[in-house]
């Protein structure tokens, strides 16, 4: 497989989307072996289960609104905002109004590819 990295620009419709967990879905956008970028879309009431990895990532809300806690810590985020979950630091996210999330992750996660 050619892996994104290889090519500077990807176009939209190119790229495939996986479903996730209910109401969830997912499309790897780029990546290289250092970073990669995530949209994932969510209808309302549909979660992010509480999780973990070794990955650092970071996550803007484009849309919607979002109960997202880090570290035992929960706010309520919605378009515009954004927040970091540090390496094997437990976060997750409830979805009040639907929207999507673009996820950076750093380095790029193998078991999405």
């Amino acid at each position: 497989m050619l892996l994104a990295s290889n090519r500077l620009f990807l176009e939209d419709d190119a790229q495939p989307w996986e479903t996730v967990g209910e109401g969830v879905r997912r499309k790897v956008l780029t990546y290289d072996s250092q970073l990669m970028l995530v949209r994932v879309e969510f209808e309302a009431g549909s979660i992010g289960p509480p999780h973990r990895h070794v990955h650092t990532q970071m996550t803007h809300i484009v849309s919607g609104r979002f109960n997202v806690t880090v570290d035992g810590k929960m706010r309520v985020l919605q378009a515009g905002d954004t927040f970091h979950a540090p390496s094997n630091v437990v976060h997750g996210v409830v979805c009040v109004e639907a929207g999507v999330l673009l996820d950076a992750f750093s380095p790029m996660r193998e078991d999405f590819v």
